[in-house]
């Protein structure tokens, strides 16, 4: 039996959005007056809501405490700790029980207790999907980094397994960090990560299954010879981490792999090339390097077909293929992507767009995402991506309700060949597994200013597809010329108003709309009349309490001829991921919601523009749990 430490060697509301005082057009706070007609048996009433970021005069805060301490950064890794925008992180709300246990996911991967952070080497062996994960085992702050290990037959249902690996070892006794898997052809393993030494130095150690024929792959032995990489000369020796998964290089036996680092405010992509996994070259120049962007961390590196409608397996290369490089930006903890041109004989990636290179152009997630990774997976011939979602509340929180961070749900990536310069991100078609009968279908006619509640049992674990018809006229006549230049980030959120949005959904929100989180497009038009759709998430009214993060997370996002403005939503509790046109763009919302909790969330479709009416089409799929437990003991 194996221990846990596990040692390798539709009822209808109407509510009506009105401006307070304009400021140059725009507004800066927003009132609902609420009518509420259900039937000729309910009372009429109108009741005014403050829906800015305003507290409710019983909140019962507890005293301030001290900021928290960096974490991370003196070894050489992104602070792991919020910082809220505000400064007010260190605020120390009176969370309940009730609320703390309501945040807890449904159908996300988490572990049991204690912190996560990124995803590491995830694969697919013998029948079973294989997630590593940086894992604390003692706290549910980062630190002691272990790798945590689970299993599942579909990505949904999950068995925790026993650690994959241990800080125990002089070259990673400061954390087992993040690494990638490599499935050489005779189906060996291999599995490289970063160890942060005992002297605080970031070296690449080679790891492998002890038992290739367990599906489970619970033993992990680590290479006797460990580092098998160290950093090069000009090279920081905390700037070198995150090995990517390897591919086949243009020699015989040859196989590279590319490692994040910078050189001042670079980001670089180094290569190195192997023929065992034991001993490494580092090849002349870089893979891609991008002024400005600080240190590149988590890089992902893969292909994608601009022909076909599946995944590819890493090394694939040739005709009718683009690559895309990824990295996690250190500065700013934001995953940024760009699709280019390999040539495997040079070692140079190319953008095919330069002002959307790596790190200055699009984002994988434009909300509370990081640290992701993919893998291919040859079951169905697909490429998955992984992504942590880390908290935005205060560490105290956390310690209170004994965890912190999910895994998101792991999504399809494919080269979207209508723009070119998009990715498409999907969820995996395994979620649709938790739908609960059949839908609740419905379709909405929204007029300039209006909120409609949707009728539903549980608004906290929902699958929403909704798409929006905007008035022809309206679209096609409005110039907009004072809102060019638009930003989801500075907009003010949904309670600015403007000709043609924003209109969209709200979710997790109490029956008062004192707190809310709207999902939404909104259509700017400049003076030549074309319009720019961006697509949003305001957390800014998402809860009541203090030091919690409360942005507007988005971007613009490519609505082409003959396109409806579409979205898809997974909700689960405090999380929700948010899919535009298809997955071109893609905002995950963390938030924390002190009223909308334990069966009062409620659900709205609303179209708070001045000019335009909208019909709103909506699918709305209750979501039933994922099995998450441990794998039965006994059968270890």
């Amino acid at each position: 039996m194996a221990t846990q430490y596990y040692d390798p060697e539709n009822s209808a509301s109407h509510y009506t959005f009105l401006p307070d005082q304009p400021d140059s057009g725009h507004r800066k706070s927003l009132k609902i007056i609420s009518g509420i007609f259900l039937s000729v048996f309910l009372l009429l009433s109108v009741a005014f809501f403050p829906i800015l970021n305003n507290q409710s005069p019983d909140l019962q805060i507890n005293s301030r405490s001290p900021a928290p301490p960096s974490r991370g950064v003196s070894q050489g890794v992104s602070d792991k700790t919020f910082r809220d925008v505000a400064g007010a992180s260190h605020v120390s709300y009176a969370w309940s029980n009730a609320m703390l246990s309501w945040q807890r996911t449904a159908y996300h991967f988490q572990p049991q207790k204690n912190w996560m952070n990124d995803p590491n080497g995830p694969l697919y062996h013998k029948g079973w999907y294989h997630p590593f994960y940086q894992y604390n085992p003692d706290s549910a702050i980062w630190g002691n980094i272990t790798w945590g290990h689970a299993v599942s037959k579909d990505l949904i249902h999950w068995l925790y397994l026993p650690f994959a690996m241990v800080p125990d070892q002089w070259y990673d006794i400061n954390g087992v960090w993040t690494g990638s898997a490599t499935i050489l052809p005779d189906g060996q393993i291999m599995m490289l990560y970063t160890g942060d030494t005992d002297d605080y130095v970031q070296v690449q150690n080679l790891a492998y299954p002890a038992n290739l024929s367990d599906p489970l792959l619970l033993d992990w032995v680590k290479y006797k010879g460990n580092p098998v990489l160290v950093p090069p000369p000009g090279v920081g020796v905390k700037d070198f981490r995150d090995p990517t998964t390897a591919w086949t290089g243009p020699q015989n036996g040859q196989w590279l792999l590319t490692i994040g680092s910078k050189v001042g405010k670079t980001g670089i992509a180094l290569v190195y090339e192997t023929s065992n996994f034991t001993s490494f070259k580092l090849l002349d120049g870089v893979l891609h390097a991008v002024p400005g962007t600080g240190m590149w961390e988590c890089v992902d590196f893969y292909p994608v077909s601009t022909e076909k409608t599946n995944g590819l397996d890493t090394s694939y290369n040739g005709p009718g293929v683009k690559h895309v490089l990824k990295a996690s930006l250190d500065d700013n903890k934001q995953d940024h992507y760009a699709i280019g041109t390999y040539d495997l004989a040079k070692n140079k990636w190319t953008p095919d767009y330069p002002e959307l290179d790596c790190g200055i152009g699009l984002r994988v997630d434009y909300g509370k995402y990081y640290a992701s990774k993919t893998f291919y997976d040859p079951k169905k011939e697909r490429r998955v991506l992984w992504g942590w979602i880390g908290e935005t509340d205060s560490e105290s929180a956390d310690l209170q309700k004994g965890w912190a961070s999910v895994q998101s749900i792991p999504r399809t990536v494919l080269y979207d060949k209508k723009t070119g310069t998009h990715l498409l991100q999907w969820p995996v078609e395994e979620i649709e597994s938790l739908r609960a009968g059949d839908p609740i279908v419905k379709e909405v006619d929204l007029q300039p200013g209006s909120i409609e509640l949707l009728g539903v049992d549980s608004a906290a674990e929902l699958d929403i597809e909704v798409s929006f018809e905007v008035d022809k006229v309206a679209l096609q006549g409005i110039i907009e010329a004072d809102h060019v230049g638009f930003s989801c980030s500075t907009s003010g959120g949904a309670a600015s108003r403007g000709i043609l949005g924003p209109f969209g959904v709200i979710v997790i929100a109490d029956q008062t709309l004192s707190e809310l989180t709207p999902v939404y497009f909104y259509i700017s038009k400049g003076a030549d009349g074309r319009a720019e759709t961006h697509f949003c998430a305001d957390q800014t009214r998402s809860s009541e309490a203090p030091g919690v993060g409360k942005q507007v997370y988005g971007s613009s996002v490519p609505v082409l001829d003959g396109e409806k403005h579409s979205m898809r939503l997974l909700v689960d509790h405090p999380i929700v991921e948010s899919f535009a046109q298809g997955g071109r763009t893609v905002i995950t919302s963390r938030i924390y919601p002190t009223k909308a909790v334990n069966g009062a969330a409620r659900l709205f479709v609303f179209n708070n523009a001045t000019g335009a009416s909208v019909t709103a089409s909506v699918k709305i799929w209750s979501l039933e749990s994922a099995n998450i437990r441990s794998f039965p003991l006994q059968d270890l």
